[in-house]
């Protein structure tokens, strides 16, 4: 029963509070149809350049869920960021599909 005692002495922080409360403003905005701007892990397919991969973005989310992704105009320094976190994210699929076989 000290699990999440060992945790949070080995984080050095209790993180409850914020993924309950994202998760409950995720869940509002579905049920009452909200159309809140939330950032997500969704499949982009062409989106901010990038295909076949789910990465992070805005999206519009209501009663059908992801609605929409919205299309932030980044500058030349955030898409390069942007581009190097999506083939880290590429990588680290790699490798554990590379593990699993």
């Amino acid at each position: 029963m000290v699990g999440g005692a060992t945790l949070t002495k080995l984080l050095g922080t209790s993180a409850w509070y914020a993924p309950g409360a994202s998760v409950a403003y995720l869940v509002d905005s579905i049920l009452n149809d909200q159309l809140r701007m939330i950032p997500c892990s969704v499949m982009l397919e062409g989106e901010y350049g990038e295909s076949d991969i789910c990465l992070g973005v805005p999206v519009l989310v209501g009663r059908q869920g992801v609605v929409s992704i919205v299309d932030v105009q980044l500058n030349a320094a955030e898409q390069e960021k942007f581009k190097a976190s999506a083939q880290a994210v590429r990588t680290m699929n790699a490798a554990l599909a590379e593990n699993l076989n």
